[in-house]
């Protein structure tokens, strides 16, 4: 089904919006991301079973995360809700935030990165890949990869930039800018989330504080961000601005429900994510304290013994008469 608004090979909805149709198995012409998403959890499958067999373990609930992130995005990018994407801002609003915010932390716990390095074969077909891991892990791409200087702008720039900028109005009319958005949104929320809680190698690691830093001044402007949109008096991109006529859809009321999306579905992924963060340095600290506490019941702790030492020496020293 055509339409003259949209450029390449689109399918586009006709009967009006319900849970059904947007449930609805209506596979676009070209499922790029879907077929994608689904080789990475059949990889990342054969790589968990590979390790099984083996006898070695493989966390069931890394597994079980990483394959319920890439069920997500088949679901939102597979399923009729792609077509109404093309139709409403809401429908589009929420296909970004999931990408963004839902689905990178399924995908980020599962570890693949570990698992990779864990199951991959080191034979004359799993060298490259090897090494491929390797030199990502340490190039200086890697690092500015994950750096806040970079993710963080780029984090905000998916949804200011995108929507203030006129950028939306110039791809979406297109498939090809259409998918490159959805990449764009998949790629930024990855690469936002891979630094605060990836138990993966990384080539730079964050201190539990530089990550709350992080999720702290990414909240405030990604809620302004929802506040913006529901306020707005006129349509923010012109490509949603006319849905069809029989879907009697009115698209400031849609913009709006855009908005409210931004603000609270996307502000929930955040605060489980900096309730994760504090988990994990309470966990952190813990650990530390009891290797100290082990170390210094075996080799003494360097400080108090020389704090007893002194004491000792207070106590034999003789008192002097006047």
């Amino acid at each position: 089904m055509g339409d003259p608004g949209v450029e390449g090979p689109v399918w586009l909805p006709s009967l009006p919006p319900s849970l059904g149709e947007y449930l609805a198995p209506n596979l676009q012409p070209v499922p790029l991301i879907p077929a994608l998403t689904l080789l990475a959890a059949v990889l990342y499958l054969a790589g968990a079973i590979s390790l099984w067999r083996q006898g070695r373990h493989w966390s069931p609930v890394r597994t079980a995360s990483f394959l319920f992130g890439c069920l997500a995005i088949i679901v939102v990018m597979g399923a009729g809700i792609e077509g109404y994407g093309l139709r409403m801002f809401s429908i589009f609003m929420f296909q970004q935030l999931t990408l963004m915010m839902a689905v990178p932390p399924l995908l980020v716990i599962g570890s693949p990165g570990t698992l990779l390095l864990r199951a991959t074969p080191h034979g004359r077909f799993g060298r490259p890949v090897l090494k491929v891991a390797i030199w990502g892990l340490r190039s200086r791409w890697g690092r500015l990869a994950i750096h806040p200087a970079f993710m963080v702008p780029l984090f905000l720039l998916s949804f200011y930039g995108v929507y203030f900028s006129g950028l939306a109005d110039l791809l979406l009319p297109n498939w090809y800018g259409h998918l490159g958005l959805e990449l764009l949104f998949l790629a930024a929320g990855i690469l936002f989330t891979v630094p605060l809680i990836s138990a993966d190698p990384l080539p730079t690691r964050q201190t539990h504080f530089g990550r709350m830093l992080d999720i702290f001044a990414e909240m405030p402007l990604h809620a302004f961000f929802g506040v913006v949109i529901m306020m707005a008096t006129a349509p923010m991109v012109q490509f949603f601005a006319t849905p069809p006529e029989s879907w009697n859809v009115d698209p400031m009321a849609d913009q709006g429900l855009a908005g409210g999306l931004a603000w609270s579905y996307g502000e929930l992924p955040g605060v489980l994510l900096l309730m994760f963060i504090l988990v994990r340095w309470q966990r952190d600290e813990a650990r530390g304290w009891a290797k100290a506490d082990r170390t210094a019941a075996v080799a003494g702790d360097p400080d108090l013994d020389a704090y007893n030492e002194y004491l000792r020496q207070l106590a034999n020293r003789p008192v002097r008469r006047r």
